[in-house]
């Protein structure tokens, strides 16, 4: 693997959806580089701090969110003196997105008072009111077509559908939710997922006419769902939720068709391979061997070189045997939010892992093989995980835990990579769209590093490995 140098950043990096260009926030400044050679080819400046960058879909501008001032400006890649500056004055906003066809800006004003839709092209604008949430409730077809908005008025949650080239209201109708936390379409564009907040469990189907399809409720009185992620063929809806258990549900019948369960000793399958980071000290055989003044060899019969070897550590991952133990955190009782359940579920873009953590065992990563409904791989690492994302191509999991080491893993198994940059501690990663490189930032700085391809083998294989 090949690194980059290190640059300055002082918030958000995201690559561009066509995977040409990065853009990084470096204070008042977006600077947009290029991913090859991560040189600049445009510098704009906004008139605040920024809070936050997006793509247009179609990769010519760029949408930064000033959020202190409020005010959301964006840039044109191509024809660097087109701006456009959005200011909702007295109601604030609080969140800004593209809309699918590029050409319309999505904001949401302070307190949810409304939703609103800036055109780019003819500086129209469409309200909305009562938006459920500022960032969330908001999902879009992968057409591209419609969007589901969630509202609340009256004390009752709504789904509004509107239709993206008028973005005239459809169709409103109610829904079966105490306190809706979000909603997604699912990827075939058939059905919508919505689900309650954390304090019940109730996960709902309903179909784009209203029709509520199936409620699934896994248990009650407690603390309820935490993540919900649809697999990207659509055959398959995962709920992490408090109790430590995810959910896989079947487009066909919306019933489960397996629960993962998040143990702190793990004893099965026989299959399932557990990768523990260890740190050593290098062996190195040539330690004893020296030049004598004619130029022969020697060897140092004291074993006189441990100087040279002191402060030489590696990190690697050793195949533990079952039962493997999983170090385990009891959340405090008098405090609110727990650090409890699946708090990270993300599928694999073939659709045939899906990796989770669990929030109590924050160094733990689990691996599931869906087509065999069982636990696949268990990465055991010495830090609390800060973030692991899917190669957008390949299955093929990257991680970081605040170190100066970047962690992967694949079918046929996992590494340790260490970073050669001085003091470059990973404490988040983005994978660029083509799989290619990925962004890995320390605190104050960002470096590239380049993956190899993954050549095409079939998962048997790969396991057996």
């Amino acid at each position: 693997m090949e690194f980059s140098d290190t640059y300055k950043h002082t918030g958000p990096c995201s690559f561009s959806p066509d995977a040409r260009l990065l853009a990084v926030a470096v204070d008042y400044r977006i600077a947009i580089r290029d991913v090859v050679s991560l040189k600049v080819v445009q510098l704009y400046s906004c008139l605040d701090k920024i809070s936050y960058v997006e793509w247009a879909p179609d990769s010519q501008y760029v949408l930064c969110g000033l959020y202190k001032r409020p005010m959301v400006q964006a840039w044109s890649v191509s024809q660097s003196e087109w701006t456009c500056k959005i200011d909702e004055g007295a109601a604030g906003i609080a969140y800004a997105r593209w809309s699918p066809d590029s050409r319309h800006i999505i904001t949401t004003s302070d307190f949810q008072l409304r939703l609103t839709v800036w055109s780019l092209v003819n500086t129209a604008c469409v309200h909305v009111q009562w938006p459920k949430h500022p960032s969330r409730g908001v999902s879009f077809t992968k057409d591209g077509k419609f969007a589901a908005i969630a509202t609340r008025k009256d004390c009752k949650d709504y789904v509004n559908l509107l239709a993206c080239h008028s973005w005239e209201v459809m169709d409103t109708f109610p829904v079966d939710t105490v306190d809706l936390a979000d909603l997604e379409w699912s990827p075939g564009d058939s059905a919508i997922a919505i689900w309650d907040s954390f304090l019940e469990y109730k996960v709902l189907i309903y179909s784009p006419d209203g029709r509520c399809l199936f409620k699934y409720q896994a248990y009650y009185n407690a603390l309820g769902v935490k993540m919900v992620a649809w697999s990207p063929c659509g055959q398959f809806l995962g709920v992490g939720s408090y109790d430590q258990v995810v959910r896989v549900l079947n487009h066909l019948t919306w019933k489960p068709v397996a629960e993962f369960v998040h143990t702190s000793v793990v004893r099965s399958p026989p299959t399932a391979v557990v990768f523990k980071e260890i740190e050593e000290a290098w062996q190195l055989d040539m330690a004893n061997l020296y030049l004598n003044e004619d130029g022969s060899h020697g060897v140092l019969q004291n074993g006189g070189s441990e100087d040279s070897a002191e402060g030489h550590m590696r990190v690697r991952y050793k195949v533990m045997e079952f039962p493997a133990t999983v170090l385990s955190q009891k959340p405090p009782l008098d405090k609110p939010n727990p650090k409890q359940g699946v708090g990270l579920l993300a599928w694999s873009s073939d659709s045939h892992y899906l990796l989770t953590r669990n929030d109590n065992m924050p160094s733990a990563l689990w691996i599931w093989d869906i087509s065999r409904l069982e636990l696949a791989s268990l990465l055991i690492q010495k830090e609390p995980i800060r973030a692991a994302v899917w190669d957008p191509i390949y299955p093929r999991v990257a991680l970081c835990t605040g170190s100066t080491h970047l962690y992967m893993w694949t079918p046929a198994g996992a590494c340790c990579v260490s970073i050669p940059l001085p003091q470059f501690a990973v404490s988040d990663l983005k994978w660029n769209p083509d799989g290619t490189s990925l962004l890995l930032k320390d605190r104050e700085a960002f470096c590239c590093t380049f993956v190899p391809v993954l050549p095409e083998c079939d998962d048997d294989e790969g396991d057996d490995e």
